[in-house]
Parts: C-alpha cells; sequence; structure tokens
C-alpha cells in the first residue's frame, strides 16, 4: 500500500519529518519497506532559477538566433544564445545555467554545457514549457510574471514541493489502515495530537430533479447501501493537482469523476462507484444476486459469467455492477457522462472475497471491502466525493441521499483489566495514558472502575474483539522500544533426555552442507495433483490459486519443483534437503508431522581432467542416509523393501515398527508430474522418529588391533526381492564376535541367469582382536554363514 507524505500531512499538524514519521510507522505496526523521494514532474525543476533578459541582439552569424545577456543573481550575467522567437529584454525567464540536468517532456534527460553556437559563446539555455517537463508546449520560452524574484529557484515559483511515498506492508488484519486517514490516525495516537477530518459542512442538495430508487435485495451481503445523484456535470481531464496527488501513490488519472472516486478511496478507505445515471433503466438501482451463467462484460470489456453467488448491482433490467469488486462497462461514466449516480456502500467481506477470487479480479475497493470497510464511513464519503465532484465537474446534487441500512453493525464490547494489560505487556503504564491511547484509536471507555475498563469498539476495527486485541493495541502506540529489558531473566530448566531439536536439525545440516548438499524452504501449500490420498489432504477452504489449494501430504513434490527449476535453468548436477511438515487428517482431526528429506540428481562428481563425470546412484544416497543414522548412533533398526509407486526401487530403516527412513529411486510417474526425465534419489526421514531414535556418541577409544584382518568372498544366486539388507542381517546373527563387516562388491541381473534371480558376490572381514585366525576357525565361520545363507534367503552359492 502506498501512502503520501504530503497527503498525510492534511490529517495531522506535524513538524515530523518524512524519515521520523516512517519510524512513527514502523513502530506502530505499519511496516514501511520503502521511503521514495517522488518529483511532481520529473527533476523537479532542480538547478533551474529565475533569470532577467537584460540584453538581446540578433546574432551576427545566424538569423534565428538572438545573443542575450541574463542576470541570474549571481552577480556575473551570463551570456546565452537562444532561438526562441519571443525571446526580448526586460522579460523574466526560466534559466538553465551550465551544469543543470534538464528533463524534456519528451526525450532523454541531458546536462547544459558551456559551447560555442555559431561562434558565440553560450552559457546556458532560456528554457521552454516541454523543455523542462512542465508542459508539451515549445512555440516559445516560458514568460514569468514581472514579480519573479531574480535568482530565485523555478521549482519554488512554480510551487513545485517534492513529496515522500511510503510502501507499507499492510497485514490483512489492518483493514483499517488501508487510506490516508487510517495510517494518520495512527501518527496521532502515537504523537499524541489531534485528528483533522475533511469538511463537508458544505454539503446540501440543490433540487430533486434526478431521484433514483433503491432496492437491496440480499441485506446479508450489503448491510448498508448509500447513494447520491449529480446532475449537469461536465466530464473532463482532472486539474494538476489532483493528477500529481495521485501519481504519487501510484494511480493514473483518468477524468475528473473517476479521479475523485479514486482520491476520496484513498483519502478515507471508503471505495465508492460513479454510474451514469442515464444508464441506469427503469430510474432504480437493486443489489441483488443474477442467475447463473448471466453474461456480464466488465469495464475491461470481458465478458464474464456470473455465479449465482455474486453480489451484483443491478438497474430495473440488467445487471450494471459487480458489487464491491469492478464495474461494467454499459454503465460506467463516459466523455458524454452529463448525470451521475454515486454509490457508497458496506459489503460483506467474505462475498466480496469470494467474488474477486472467482473472478480473478483483484482492484483497491475488492483489497478493502474483502478485508472490512467502516460501516458508519458510507455516507461521510458520499459527502466528500460529492463536494469535489462538484468543484472539479460542477453540477447540482439532485436527490437527497438514498441510505439503506435497516440493521446498523454494533461496535464490539471488550472488557480489559489493568492488571491484565501490565502482565501481558511486561510494564505498568500509566492508567491515564492507556486512556489516551484508548481514546486516541477511536475506542470509547463506557464504563471505568479502578481494576477495568468497559470498552466499545468500532466496528472498523475488525480485528479488535478481545482484550488481548485492545493491549496489543496499547503496546504498539506506547511503542515496543518503550518496553525495558528486565536484568534478571527466569527459567525453568529442561531435564529431558530426548535431544533438542534444533540441535538435531543443525548436526544434519552441518554434515549434508559439508558434503555439499544445499538447503532448500518451499511452500506448505501445493496442488491437490499431487495427493496421493485427497479424502486424507487438509484442503484450503479459500485457496490462493488452483496450484495451491491442498497442504503437501509429502515432502517429494516440493524437492522436485525444486529440481525442475533448476533442470529447466541449466542446472542438472543437485543435491538438496529440506525440513518441514507434512499434512493428514486421520479420523477426522488434523495430523502433522515433521520429516527431513534429501535429493540427489545428475552428476554425483563432476568432470574433471583426470576424471569423467560419475552420475550418481541409489548407494550414493544410501551412503548419506547410512551417514547420518550412524552420525545420529541409531543402531537398533531393521532394514526392508521399501518399493511403492513413488519409489521404483527402495528400501526403508524400520525401528520399533516404525518407520525411520524410507529411501530410493523416484518412479517414473511421480517424476512425470512435475516434468523431469531425469532419475532422482530421494530420502523421506521421519524426523519425530529422528528426535525420538537419536542419542548422544559416546567417544571411546579402542586400540587397533596388532591381529590381521581376514576377508573371504562368497558369490550367490538369490530372489530378486531379497535385499543387502537381509543378507547382512544373517550373517551378523551367525558370527557375532568375529564378523566385523559385510560388503556387496558386484551385483549382476540379466537373461544369463535364471528367471527372477539375480547374483550378489559378498565380501567378509572377519578379525579376532586377541589372536591371528587360523584356517580351520575361518572355514568354519564360513560354512556357517553358508549354511544360513541357503535356509534363510534361499542363496545359491556359486563355486
Amino acid at each position: 500500500m502506498k501512502i503520501s507524505y504530503n497527503w498525510l500531512k492534511e490529517f495531522i499538524d506535524t513538524n515530523k519529518t518524512p524519515e521520523e514519521i516512517s519510524k512513527i510507522l514502523t513502530g506502530t505496526g505499519l511496516e514501511v519497506e520503502s521511503m521514495e523521494k517522488v518529483q511532481p514532474i520529473p527533476g523537479g525543476l532542480e538547478g533551474l532559477v529565475v533569470g532577467y533578459v537584460r540584453e538581446c541582439h540578433q546574432h551576427p552569424n545566424a538569423d534565428r538566433l538572438r545573443v542575450t545577456k541574463v542576470d541570474i543573481g549571481a552577480g556575473e550575467e551570463l551570456q546565452i544564445v537562444c532561438g526562441a522567437h519571443n525571446v526580448a529584454s526586460g522579460q523574466r525567464v526560466v534559466v538553465a545555467p551550465v551544469g543543470t540536468t534538464i528533463y524534456p517532456t519528451i526525450g532523454e534527460p541531458f546536462k547544459i554545457n558551456k559551447s560555442k553556437i555559431r561562434g558565440e559563446v553560450s552559457e546556458g539555455m532560456i528554457c521552454a514549457e516541454d523543455e523542462v517537463g512542465l508542459g508539451s508546449d515549445h512555440s516559445g520560452i516560458i514568460e514569468l510574471d514581472y514579480k519573479a524574484v531574480v535568482g530565485s529557484l523555478a521549482k519554488d515559483y512554480f510551487k513545485l514541493g517534492d513529496d515522500y511515498q511510503y510502501e507499507i506492508g499492510l497485514t490483512p488484519n489492518r483493514a483499517d489502515a488501508a487510506s490516508h486517514l487510517g495510517t494518520a490516525r495512527d501518527v496521532a495516537a502515537f504523537l499524541k495530537i489531534a485528528i483533522r477530518k475533511p469538511d463537508v459542512s458544505q454539503f446540501k442538495v440543490d433540487n430533486h430533479d434526478l431521484t433514483i430508487k433503491v432496492v437491496v435485495e440480499n441485506e446479508l451481503a450489503c448491510p448498508r447501501y448509500s447513494g447520491v445523484t449529480i446532475s449537469g456535470v461536465e466530464v473532463k481531464e482532472s486539474p494538476q493537482w489532483l493528477k500529481d496527488r495521485l501519481s504519487v501513490i501510484g494511480i493514473r488519472a483518468i477524468n475528473n469523476i473517476v479521479d475523485a472516486t479514486n482520491y476520496v478511496l484513498h483519502d478515507l478507505g471508503q471505495p465508492l462507484h460513479a454510474f451514469d445515471a442515464d444508464a441506469v433503466k427503469g430510474g432504480t438501482v437493486i443489489v441483488k444476486n443474477c442467475p447463473e451463467g448471466t453474461p456480464f462484460i466488465t469495464l475491461d470489456g470481458i465478458e464474464r459469467k456470473l455465479s449465482a453467488d455474486d453480489l451484483m448491482i443491478c438497474n430495473a433490467e440488467e445487471p450494471m455492477c459487480i458489487a464491491g469488486v469492478f464495474g461494467g462497462i454499459a454503465s460506467g461514466v463516459k466523455a458524454t457522462t452529463k448525470n451521475i449516480f454515486l454509490e457508497s456502500a458496506y459489503f460483506n467481506a467474505v462475498s466480496v472475497r469470494k467474488t474477486a477470487k472467482r473472478h480473478g479480479l483483484k482492484t483497491d475497493a475488492s483489497f478493502r471491502f474483502e478485508r472490512g470497510t467502516d460501516p458508519d464511513m458510507t455516507v461521510f464519503a458520499l459527502k466528500r466525493a460529492a463536494l469535489l465532484i462538484q468543484q472539479l465537474a460542477g453540477g447540482t446534487i439532485s436527490s437527497e441521499i438514498s441510505d439503506h441500512y435497516p440493521t446498523p453493525v454494533k461496535p464490539f464490547d471488550v472488557n480489559v483489566s489493568y492488571k491484565n494489560i501490565d502482565r501481558l505487556i511486561g510494564k505498568a503504564i500509566p492508567h491515564d495514558e492507556i486512556k489516551g491511547i484508548i481514546n486516541a484509536l477511536d475506542i470509547k471507555v463506557v464504563n471505568e472502575t479502578a481494576e477495568a475498563l468497559s470498552l466499545k469498539v468500532p466496528p472498523y476495527r475488525v480485528d479488535v474483539t478481545r482484550d488481548v486485541d485492545v493491549i496489543e493495541e496499547i503496546l504498539r502506540i506506547y511503542g515496543y522500544n518503550n518496553i525495558e529489558i528486565p536484568t534478571q531473566i527466569r527459567a525453568s530448566l529442561n531435564n529431558s533426555v530426548r535431544p533438542e531439536k534444533d540441535s538435531v536439525q543443525g548436526l544434519l545440516s552441518d554434515l549434508l552442507t559439508a558434503n555439499g548438499f544445499n538447503e532448500i524452504m518451499s511452500n506448505s501449500l501445493t496442488k491437490s495433483a499431487y495427493s496421493s490420498n485427497l479424502d486424507k489432504a487438509v484442503k484450503i477452504l479459500n485457496p490462493l490459486s488452483n496450484d495451491l489449494d491442498v497442504m503437501r501430504q509429502t515432502m517429494l513434490y516440493s524437492g522436485l519443483e525444486a529440481i525442475a527449476y533448476n533442470q529447466n535453468r541449466k542446472n542438472a548436477d543437485l543435491k538438496l534437503y529440506e525440513f518441514g511438515k507434512i499434512y493428514s487428517v486421520e479420523e477426522g482431526k488434523y495430523d502433522e508431522n515433521q520429516r527431513f528429506a534429501i535429493f540427489i540428481t545428475g552428476a554425483d562428481k563432476s568432470e574433471q581432467w583426470n576424471q569423467k563425470a560419475k552420475a550418481a546412484s541409489f548407494y550414493n544416497l544410501k551412503s548419506i542416509v547410512d551417514g547420518l543414522v550412524v552420525k545420529l548412533n541409531i543402531t537398533d533398526f531393521t532394514v526392508e523393501d521399501a518399493t511403492c509407486k513413488k519409489l521404483a526401487y527402495g528400501l526403508q530403516y524400520k525401528r520399533n515398527g516404525k518407520q525411520l527412513v524410507k529411501f530410493g529411486t523416484v518412479a517414473a510417474d511421480s517424476l512425470k508430474k512435475v516434468d523431469i526425465d531425469k532419475e532422482v534419489f530421494y530420502a523421506d526421514f521421519n524426523f519425530d522418529m529422528v528426535l525420538k531414535s537419536a542419542q548422544k556418541n559416546k567417544i571411546v577409544f579402542e586400540e587397533i588391533s596388532k591381529f590381521p584382518a581376514v576377508r573371504r568372498d562368497l558369490s550367490m544366486l538369490i530372489d530378486k526381492p531379497v535385499t543387502f539388507g537381509q543378507l547382512k542381517q544373517i550373517a551378523q546373527k551367525t558370527e557375532r564376535k568375529l564378523l566385523q563387516d559385510v560388503n556387496v562388491f558386484d551385483v549382476y541381473e540379466g537373461d544369463k541367469l535364471p528367471a527372477g534371480k539375480k547374483s550378489y558376490a559378498l565380501s567378509f572381514i572377519l578379525q579376532d582382536n586377541e589372536k591371528t585366525l587360523t584356517d580351520k576357525t575361518i572355514d568354519s565361520i564360513m560354512q556357517k554363514l553358508i549354511y544360513n545363507l541357503q535356509k534363510e534367503a534361499g542363496a545359491e552359492i556359486r563355486k
């Protein structure tokens, strides 16, 4: 949201600088994201001065040029060669001395340099309108009033004051501040000064020549509707002051009627709409819903099909405007418009939000209506706009104000105790100061005791409905920085054996980052097309878009989207990890789980002069997973197959029957959903389970054995479903003391093997720390291993 510094000062009397106002706004919760100096015209006439032409004579070498002597109040006169036909001695003119940069209406800015023109020295430039951005006239130089002070700044003569534009990051709860009045209210409360509201006392009905009847059929969607007619207006270009005022906040001027409604919207926060009164067929405005599928052409020329839930402003025959969102092309103000019907309404926020979203329309009006406007502002804003339109376009007010307001919106009743204020703020604020802040924020104290206050909060403060909301209001105006940090902080110690989440997360992050991984952070909102079970998906009732309509049920697709984004930008070799949550509905209750995901794709090792690029594989991922498990000292887990719809091949580690991690090669169907055509390897840790299972590593020194280790290899045929993990478990169970390690060093699957079989070659490392192993002992162990592998895994030993 954009706010003008000069406009803001129309509501408050203060000499605070733009920088000081910026700090006040941020301190009260209206965070100023940027502050920019804005000039009404490019360059702001910087460096240009008022000059007096003392001499003017014909250029000796050019018929169309004049040589002048110009006094700019600097002591020494300037000689300037000028080509304007109307330059003459005795004039007061706009001069650009040497070194000044001027900004023409058309073309690029340029700097004035000392030069020779047809042999005569020229030490500046006498300017025309279009040469300095003041207009489009190039017929001659600007002739100033004889009272213009020689040597004074041109920008002061033309009264071009600089302005400052604040870009405020308005949070959704602060609908009350979506205007200059609302923003000024916070500044005034902080500075303890009064608000200056516009004067509408001059509003009066001139005649009753144009009366339009108002009928509200849907009072739930439109609790209040106000309107008035103005006859005999002249639609034309807005005056410069209004165009400049709107330009500062990024609004393009259209015509005096539309600009007036836009001005009041940003002035008071109340959206208005001007209808061509002659297009209101039957002399009646009806606020109602139209049948499903009714065609309607909006101001942008697009035909839209209406929903039966869309609230419409209609005449006796057809719809004219989507209420609170966008006007129609047939009833809008045109160059030929002579009579207008001016609307000021209070619409239901939910209704406007759904309609705007349904049609993909975002307007200044819908932005305010869908957050909640002030139901008590409609008539005041109507009078303000009507007076402004009379000033800009002439005309007469031709009807009484029609104000349909059957059930007034009541203020919120809130009780707040001083004790609770002190407790939550952490400081005892004087009671008089608390009441002063409350009153400054337009909140009325209806009853007061020594312990508490009974308040009535105006209905436009839709975010202040509880005592804690009032306390927050007090605190932000009082100033967060005015709350002292206590010298003593008390805290309870947590003696839980379970490791801290942040410590474990930091440990894993450090390890992965050291191994070339990058952390990603993704949106928890995702598209329903990624959901494996939509019945268990947490659906968003009011989604931002069709691609963000459910909470994610898996970490897989957020990582795949990041991979696709990078691969489309020629960054194909990726190692990523992410901490996040997944969400689901289990037995009617919302459930969320903390997860930790790893992604590997592309080359594991990049191409070097002495080696070729090596593609990443499942075993690269497995080594990372195993390394993390070892680092966390998790040992008592089982290994199972994890091949499923998401994983073309994979393993899972379980502990006490619960999944610790599932990892493997992402299935082609999952890759296709995000248009990835390269292999991706993915690991999904149950981070809650990781925290329960992680144990502190105890570093124990152990002397290297002086007795040699012995390696024996076995080659075997096994069924394809049998995993290396199963074989390793069998081996470790067979020989617990002397077997130090088991590894697979060759795998083969092909048409040379029997159907359903694969070939594994395993190495076994045997070692006794007390003596040298004999052949007899080694052979005995190997025979036991062969027997158990044949018995429990169906292995066929190849000799």
